[in-house]
């Protein structure tokens, strides 16, 4: 079978089972499939596959039209300027998630030599990302998840950063090693009796740990603002990714813990994502 009819058929599948991006996934898988890039495949759509291939193809077809997300289909998402490895049991990044990269990188353009701390490392797309940008910051990462600690280790790997990073499986309420310029968290923040609202893909695939905030959304944001205000330094910043319609409850957490509110920020959806603070 050529490409062209395999896609084709992969295409039919796929919107059948109600996958709204069938076209390019199906292209995805089929890059995957073949190794090479997406554009290869469109040029080369007579290109016969051979028949493990067909078989990996349609496999992942198969596994994408019950709504398991591209990022575990092929191990990998792109995140700011780089690949990272993903795998089931680690939040897939989110390009919205990226507006923390352009905010630290913003309000540390002449700053050299920090200390930053990531609370819930997941992939560790952020902190990384922000490491590779600013090669004088150092950095540490916590999970209380292990698969997400091993998987930021290989990222870290990947991007040469091992001599920079380090990582600790722990809650951030038992984390007392050192203090930070800066803390960044894109904690879980949605309410509980939420987590049935979301995406199929979501609910059935990512892992619930990464994305339940407890019955109001903010049980876990609470207990990150709490440990900040002792483990950031008088002037640091803390950088939070928020819900939509937690502004008002997470401003007055940090007031109440001593933080100076500098900005927030909203999303490519003009909904409030991200608060910016500073310990005083």
């Amino acid at each position: 079978m050529d490409i062209q009819t395999a896609l084709n058929l992969a295409n039919q599948k796929l919107k059948k089972n109600n996958i709204f991006s069938h076209r390019l996934d199906s292209e995805i898988l089929m890059s995957n499939v073949v190794k090479e890039e997406r554009k290869y495949v469109i040029l080369n759509l007579n290109m016969n596959l051979s028949k493990s291939q067909l078989i990996n193809y349609k496999k992942l077809i198969s596994e994408r039209s019950r709504g398991k997300p591209i990022g575990y289909l092929i191990s990998k998402k792109e995140f700011w300027k780089h690949e990272f490895y993903i795998e089931e049991g680690v939040l897939i990044p989110r390009p919205d998630t990226e507006m923390i990269v352009e905010q630290v990188l913003e309000l540390t353009k002449n700053k050299t030599n920090l200390k930053l701390l990531e609370v819930g490392i997941g992939s560790g797309c952020i902190l990384l990302s922000l490491l590779r940008e600013k090669k004088s910051f150092s950095g540490i990462g916590i999970d209380i998840s292990k698969k997400c600690i091993d998987i930021s280790k290989i990222n870290s790997k990947k991007l040469g950063l091992l001599n920079r990073v380090k990582l600790f499986k722990t809650d951030v309420d038992n984390f007392n090693h050192g203090k930070y310029d800066l803390i960044i968290s894109n904690p879980p923040y949605i309410k509980k009796l939420d987590l049935r609202y979301l995406e199929r893909d979501i609910t059935a695939f990512e892992p619930k740990i990464a994305l339940d905030g407890g019955l109001e959304g903010i049980s876990e944001i609470r207990k990150i603002i709490n440990k900040s205000s002792e483990l950031i330094k008088i002037g640091g910043k803390l950088i939070l990714e928020i819900a939509f319609d937690q502004k008002n409850e997470v401003l007055k957490l940090l007031k109440d813990k001593g933080f100076y509110i500098n900005k927030t920020l909203k999303d490519l959806a003009k909904n409030d994502r991200c608060i910016i603070s500073t310990k005083i």
